[in-house]
């Protein structure tokens, strides 16, 4: 493993940029915000938390990549269906041909599933539902495995075994980290999903593809469809998706989130993979370090210790503007250069890496 502090890459902490307020729906914390650039604004879209654990998200724009210019003083989505009964969830935002594909999680106490939210002018969002599957962990395994073994891990993090059946409940596999690709590639929409331990990708002509049916041949061929599985130390524990991927010559950039276990409990770090532009679900290279992780006060102690967990992206010139959760309570910011980032990950090319 990488000694971070020994690493070349140069990776800026802007700190925070965003704090819980007094307001009822976010005085619990801030985080994990979605953000997309328009002209030299960046929109985003952010978890709003109250107290009880209640999510809702909230809006505020940038004037560049950290100033603060307008912050909304109510909600812009909020649980409104069954499904998201305690919370709306970790958003993502891409904009693709004309129309805003904005994902969330909707939780209602028991399921948390991935969902879509579309808007035309970033105002008003029109919510269309789940479009992850409604699957029960007994009726994916029974497909997931119809061709042979699966990683253990899913049985662990979504069997009868795990916290979430702490419920009387019929539980669902918690499908979670819903990303769209910010175009269409080969004429199909793709998007990242995460089932517990890695993440998935999938691909549809149009939304309404997205059916039972679809699903079903789709675990039935559930290798096919993994992605990104963890490699390296800090990750080993489980990944999942972080922000939007960035088009790139080399490749679509990835940054997403890499989770390892410690004797203080789980540690979520920033990670970055590369994949290739015509074929999405080819991973060419992917860091064998953390991009960044806790290390300042406001990432090692909050509503939960420990975490950096990236969501949004914003380029200006050659810096990549990272915006991430820290520590669940507020939302920061880390910059790094596009260019050094890309050359460090073609060092790092997936035929030369070894698992650690």
């Amino acid at each position: 493993m990488v000694n971070q502090k020994q690493r070349k890459l140069k990776v800026t902490k802007e700190g925070i940029i965003l704090l819980k307020t007094n307001l009822g729906f976010e005085n619990e914390g801030v985080l994990n915000p979605a953000a997309i650039k328009e002209g030299e604004s960046v929109h985003i879209f952010y978890r709003a938390v109250r107290k009880g654990n209640y999510s809702t998200i909230g809006y505020c724009r940038l004037n560049g990549p950290t100033e603060v210019a307008e912050r909304s003083d109510t909600p812009v989505l909020f649980p409104q269906l069954p499904f998201e009964s305690q919370g709306v969830e970790d958003p993502r935002i891409v904009k693709i041909d004309d129309l805003y594909y904005l994902t969330y999680t909707g939780y209602d106490r028991v399921n948390a599933l991935g969902a879509l939210a579309t808007s035309t002018d970033l105002r008003h969002f029109e919510k269309q539902g789940v479009i992850v599957p409604r699957i029960s962990y007994e009726a994916f395994m029974h497909l997931a495995e119809s061709k042979g073994h699966i990683n253990e891990k899913y049985h662990r993090y979504n069997g009868p075994d795990s916290l979430l059946n702490k419920f009387d409940e019929k539980i669902l596999v918690w499908d979670k980290n819903v990303i769209f690709f910010p175009r269409r590639i080969n004429g199909k929409l793709y998007f990242l999903h995460r089932i517990k331990p890695d993440i998935q990708i999938a691909a549809v002509d149009e939304l309404h593809d997205l059916s039972y049916a679809f699903w079903e041949d789709y675990f039935l061929h559930f290798h096919e469809h993994i992605l990104l599985e963890p490699w390296y130390r800090h990750e080993v524990s489980y990944i999942g998706g972080g922000c939007p991927p960035v088009e790139t010559e080399a490749g679509w950039l990835l940054i997403y989130h890499g989770v390892h276990d410690t004797p203080s409990g789980y540690r979520y770090v920033a990670c970055a993979a590369l994949l290739d532009l015509n074929d999405p679900a080819r991973e060419i290279a992917r860091l064998p370090y953390a991009l960044f992780s806790p290390e300042h006060d406001y990432e090692l102690t909050g509503e939960v210790n420990n975490v950096c967990f990236p969501t949004g992206t914003a380029l200006f010139d050659d810096t990549l503007y990272i915006y991430y959760g820290a520590a669940d309570e507020q939302i920061a910011c880390a910059s790094v250069s596009l260019s050094a980032l890309l050359e460090e990950l073609m060092l790092n090319l997936k035929s030369d890496a070894k698992q650690k």
